[in-house]
């Protein structure tokens, strides 16, 4: 079947989120040809029977169904509703279908969940939002989930985190398909940047998981927080959580979904930016306080999982009014700390 590049199918699913339905539609919906933009044509598709609710209670009567997706070269799944329900079996046979005869696939935020339930990312890098990467991972152990990069660009399968990360997977598309001209353009209308590259980091929280008084993971994660500063192995963690190394390793990794040392370095770099944020210590300070010899070993790893400096982040971070007179110490006067466009850090784009 001949497939038109430039005509994007949406799969819009009951009770998902407006904003990530919306995103493909923003991006690839509104004639911008007047600015240089490509001419799209966009099928909003019931992937499931309507009418379809949304955020708020709005809802939506998508105006094609599945057989839409014949003839379009991308299909997008911008979200999901549940991470714990599976999706419809006649849209993954449609995506599955469309997949095979040549359309590029996106998954935007939860609609990784429907790429990976079409069996889309076995064997992939993938990327969703950080909140939902863990159960992604459990979920589909074929699929490589990096929660922290905004979009993964597999090929012919495309994969971004939520919210923001789907106008800038969108804007990818755009600039892989008909160049950078074309992205610039639609990003003008858009008031947004441009080129955020995939592997730039979203900037994350990674909260300890809720588990019951006495868990034994939750135990040592606790222990982990309550001694940042101090060398930590996994025989120590092991140890708090009375199982063996091997034992313990096996179920960090399938409730946490990522090792154990994994953790442990996102938890000292997320207490290094919440210090950057709130205190004036010079980096050295905050990298011996998160477990690091000094600033120079905090460096690298802050920006690889960041995608900037410490000083950066503290700058687009720190509160307004207060100036960082380079020794750590604060004054007043006016404020430095406007936002710094992030540079690359990890991942493909």
């Amino acid at each position: 079947m001949r497939r038109d590049k430039a005509t994007v199918a949406v799969l819009m699913f009951d009770r998902a989120p407006m904003f990530e339905t919306s995103v493909p539609i923003s991006v690839f919906g509104v004639d911008r040809t007047s600015s240089g933009a490509p001419a799209f044509t966009v099928r909003p598709v019931a992937a499931e029977s309507g009418p379809l609710t949304t955020t708020g209670g709005i809802q939506v009567v998508p105006p094609y169904g599945l057989e839409a997706l014949d003839g379009a070269g991308i299909v997008v799944a911008p979200s999901w509703r549940n991470s714990a329900e599976r999706p419809p079996e006649p849209a993954l046979r449609a995506l599955r279908a469309a997949h095979e005869d040549g359309a590029l696939v996106v998954g935007q935020c939860m609609g990784a969940f429907v790429l990976a339930a079409a069996g889309l990312l076995d064997g992939r890098r993938a990327a969703t939002h950080w909140f939902h990467a863990p159960v992604l991972a459990a979920s589909y152990p074929r699929v490589t989930v990096d929660p922290g990069v905004l979009y993964e660009d597999d090929g012919d399968v495309i994969t971004s985190a939520g919210t923001a990360a789907g106008i800038d997977a969108c804007l990818h598309v755009v600039r892989r398909l008909w160049g950078a001209e074309a992205a610039t353009a639609i990003a003008r209308r858009m008031i947004v940047a441009p080129q955020r590259s995939g592997g730039q980091a979203q900037y994350i929280d990674h909260p300890i998981l809720v588990m019951p008084d006495g868990d034994q993971l939750a135990r040592a994660m606790t222990f982990a927080l309550e001694h940042l500063d101090e060398p930590l192995e996994v025989d120590t963690l092991a140890a708090q959580a009375l199982l063996s190394r091997r034992t313990f390793d096996r179920q960090f990794r399938a409730v946490v979904g990522i090792s154990p040392l994994q953790w442990l370095l996102h938890q000292r770099i997320l207490q290094a930016q919440r210090m950057l944020e709130q205190t004036d210590l010079p980096v050295d300070a905050i990298a011996r306080r998160v477990g690091f010899t000094a600033g120079v070993s905090l460096r690298p790893s802050f920006r690889r999982i960041v995608g900037v400096s410490p000083q950066d982040y503290r700058n687009t971070f720190r509160p307004r009014g207060v100036v960082d007179g380079g020794d750590g110490r604060s004054g007043r006067g006016r404020s430095h700390g406007h936002p710094v466009d992030r540079p690359a850090g990890r991942g493909r784009s």
